[in-house]
């Protein structure tokens, strides 16, 4: 048993944004809360603009199971015109999550284009370990995908 200070410190130590989800549970296709996909960051923006960019409600698309928002008509438009080459692998989850078997909400600001496909991990830290071997980690992400969305 593990004394109370010990699982009071372990629960601290937990980041409360960062939901893992076990193999075996049922996630939705694409990460996203009270439906907004990726937090309402525009996908979009990561290829053109080289960051994160919040989207906006007046120029939305509703994709895979998500509403997904964009910082402009334009970025919304080339989104609709080929959502797979925009979207986030994995439905935005964690890359390295998946890359080790299961499903992890994602921070915006830990991103990596890496030909051509963005991904996107649970934190800085987890996207420095995601960069030492991304091809062998999209190998691994790309062989669990989707089957761990359960």
């Amino acid at each position: 048993m593990i004394p109370r200070r010990s699982a009071l410190l372990l629960l601290a130590a937990t980041p409360l944004a960062l939901r893992l989800t076990p193999a075996m549970a049922s996630a939705a296709p694409v990460f996203a809360s009270g439906g907004i996909a990726i937090n309402g960051t525009d996908p979009v923006a990561y290829f053109d603009q080289s960051q994160p960019v919040a989207g906006r409600q007046e120029y939305a698309v509703d994709w895979n199971g998500a509403r997904w928002l964009f910082s402009s008509a334009d970025n919304r438009d080339r989104f609709a015109a080929d959502p797979s080459g925009f979207a986030p692998a994995y439905g935005g989850y964690c890359a390295w999550a998946a890359s080790r078997g299961y499903v992890a909400d994602a921070v915006l600001e830990a991103w990596t284009i890496h030909e051509g496909r963005l991904f996107l991990n649970a934190s800085l830290r987890i996207r420095r370990r995601w960069e030492r071997d991304i091809p062998g980690n999209v190998a691994r992400a790309d062989a669990n995908w989707p089957e761990i969305l359960g």
